[in-house]
This record gives C-alpha cells, structure tokens and sequence, in this order.
C-alpha cells in the first residue's frame, strides 16, 4: 500500500477517535478534537497531492479518498447534532448525507461498469468549505468560557458557524448536481 492510501487509512481511524473526544467532556476535550480534526482534514490534502505529484495514484485511492472525507465530516456533523451547535444543523446535515448517498450509489454503478469516478473540482471545494466550517464550529467550542461570558459574542460566533455550514451545504447541492450531470450515462432506470 503506497503512502497516499495510508494517510487515507490514518483519516479513517482518526474519524472515531476524533468524535469520542469531541463528545466526552474531559478538561480541553474540545481543543483535542480541533487539533485531531484538523490533522485529519491536512492528511486528506497530503495524500492527494502526495498521490499526483509522484504518481501514486490508484483506483483504491479514488475510491476510499471521499469515502474517508465522509466519514470525517459526517461524524463532525453528528457530533454538533449532538452538541446542539449550528442553527439548521439538522437540515444540513440532511443534505450532506442525501448527496452523498446519491454520489457513492452513482460511484458504485460506475464501478460495476468498469469506470471509477474520482473527485472534480467542486467536489473538493464540498470538501474544504466542510472542513473549514467544521473546524471553526469547533473552535467556537473552545471559546466556551469566552461565548458564556458574553452572549453576544457568542450569538456572533454561532452566526457565523451556521453561516459556514450553509455555504457548505450550498456547494455540497452544486457539487452534487454536477456529478450527477456529468455522469448521467451510468443512470438507467431501466437496469
């Protein structure tokens, strides 16, 4: 297994460690979730760049890189479900989860044909708007003494975290509607 797939793997392992830390209150529990979280989001942009610059790149690759995006993010998004962070988390993460369902069932019907769909473009820009919502959603987390102190700052902060998670949710629509655009020929509903 070359280097890109093993920091795909490390992502992966990395998704449950980082949620059971972002959920268990333990003193800086919050602060050890950014910075595993963050880790994990740097590793998916080291494998990638690690895969096409050295030519490492494998149809392995293609397929478990997004697969250890969505866990990541999904799992983050359950845990601000479950901390009760971001106004309309619900919704977004209704969203997400709908479009990648619809991504990975199309990936899957591609594979069936011989073709392995990678990540485009807006794909990726789904991804890093995710992450970077994510990771400042958390990092109002470690505020917490701050954000209980002053509760417009807070109320500003959490603005700001849905705010990011809306915009997420927007390109995870767009990015969605453009893999489905642009791999229609592996849609027939008569198969």
């Amino acid at each position: 297994m070359n280097l890109p797939n093993k920091l795909t793997i490390v992502r992966i392992v990395m998704t449950p460690v980082f949620l059971l830390c972002f959920l268990t209150a333990f003193p800086g529990h919050d602060v050890v979730a950014l910075v595993l979280f963050a880790a994990a989001s740097l590793t998916d942009l080291a494998d990638g760049k690690l895969a096409r610059k050295h030519g490492l790149v494998t149809d392995f690759g293609k397929f478990l890189d997004p697969l250890a995006d969505k866990m990541l993010t999904t799992a983050a998004l359950l845990g601000f479900l479950a901390r009760g962070l971001g106004k309309g988390t619900v919704w977004v993460v209704f969203i997400v989860l709908f479009r990648e369902f619809l991504v990975t069932s199309l990936r899957l019907v591609a594979v069936e044909n011989g073709k392995v769909i990678a990540a485009n473009l807006w794909g990726k820009a789904k991804t890093v708007s995710q992450m970077t919502a994510i990771c400042w959603g958390i990092a109002v987390c470690c505020l917490g003494d701050f954000v209980a102190f002053s509760p417009t700052a807070g109320a500003v902060l959490n603005g700001i975290t849905a705010a990011a998670l809306w915009i997420s949710a927007a390109l995870t629509v767009v990015s969605g509607v453009i893999y489905l655009r642009d791999n229609r020929r592996f849609i027939d509903p008569s198969k």
